[in-house]
């Protein structure tokens, strides 16, 4: 078990235990997650090392590895995603200034994003840990994942666009990763992070049932300050913030469900909702936010 006694993010000791919060996917397990009062970054106190934590995945409901389409939430994420991944796609071309280009996707998972890109005829360059995923992906789209230890053997500068779809807040090596992200970024390039943001209307709504805590797989949890404080250590900045205004319903959905034991559709879409229409003033709010990232 990993026990912090400064923030991962900021390296403030001027941390607090705030919640406790349930892993209802794998374990039952609860876990205590703590705050930093200097950069408001919250982190998973005492979760698994980087070579235990693969027990903590291995579900059917995993959704990023298994693909499945088993139950209500999970058929409604299926037919979001054909959707998402076409924004996702015009989010990175236009942000990039470049219809083509070489692209890493870190956390690939089943390779869905990837092969999007491949269509539109980006070169493409996968990392994923979990073998059921690569698996997947070759099956799927014929792409090849490799192991994430590639991430430090790779050409630096190489990349115009890096890409983490609710991937950082799995990552034991945080500031490594960060670090690494930058020497690889290609002049004029951009990386895209999307993250959980716990300052969202709907985190608020379910607090220790809000299912983007996710633990013990989620080691941090975002704010958009505390993101700020992250990159700024390595030379790098948000140049904008993009909504993922589908994951408030999604999460409050599986939220509902944690809560309730059975869940609730009409009550979720509604939290939803709200959230996003708090969001819609302030992306800042959003349930999920896409930080677009460039070297100053």
């Amino acid at each position: 078990m990993i026990h912090y006694s400064h923030c991962p993010v900021c390296s403030s000791d001027n941390i607090i235990a705030k919640l406790s919060a349930k892993d209802y996917t794998v374990s039952q397990q609860q876990f205590s997650i703590w705050h930093c009062n200097h950069c408001t970054a919250r982190f998973t106190q005492d979760v698994p090392g980087q070579n235990y934590i693969g027990a903590f995945y291995q579900s059917d409901d995993y959704i990023s590895h298994s693909d499945t389409k088993k139950g209500l939430i999970n058929s409604v994420y299926h037919l979001v995603r054909k959707r998402t991944l076409k924004k996702k796609m015009q989010l990175v071309k236009g942000a990039v200034g470049r219809s083509k280009g070489e692209i890493l996707d870190i956390g690939c998972g089943t390779g869905a994003f990837l092969d999007t890109m491949k269509q539109a005829g980006w070169d493409i360059t996968g990392l994923e840990p979990d073998a059921t995923a690569r698996t997947k992906a070759a099956t799927l789209y014929n792409i090849q994942p490799q192991l994430p230890e590639k991430l430090f053997h790779l050409q630096p500068a190489a990349y115009h666009a890096i890409t983490m779809w609710h991937v950082l807040e799995h990552v034991h090596e945080l500031q490594a990763y960060i670090k690494q992200l930058a020497e690889l970024l290609a002049p004029n390039g951009k990386i895209f992070i999307a993250v959980p943001n716990y300052t969202s209307q709907d985190a608020a709504v379910y607090a220790a049932y809000w299912a983007a805590y996710d633990v013990p797989r989620h080691l941090y949890h975002f704010s958009p300050l505390s993101m700020e404080h992250l990159l700024s250590g390595y030379n790098l900045k948000i140049t904008a913030m993009k909504p993922m205004w589908y994951d408030s319903f999604y999460v409050s959905m599986l939220s509902e469900k944690y809560k309730t034991g059975r869940g609730n559709i009409i009550k979720a879409c509604w939290n939803g909702f709200v959230s996003n229409c708090n969001a819609l003033v302030n992306v800042s709010r959003c349930s999920s936010v896409i930080y677009v990232i460039s070297k100053n």
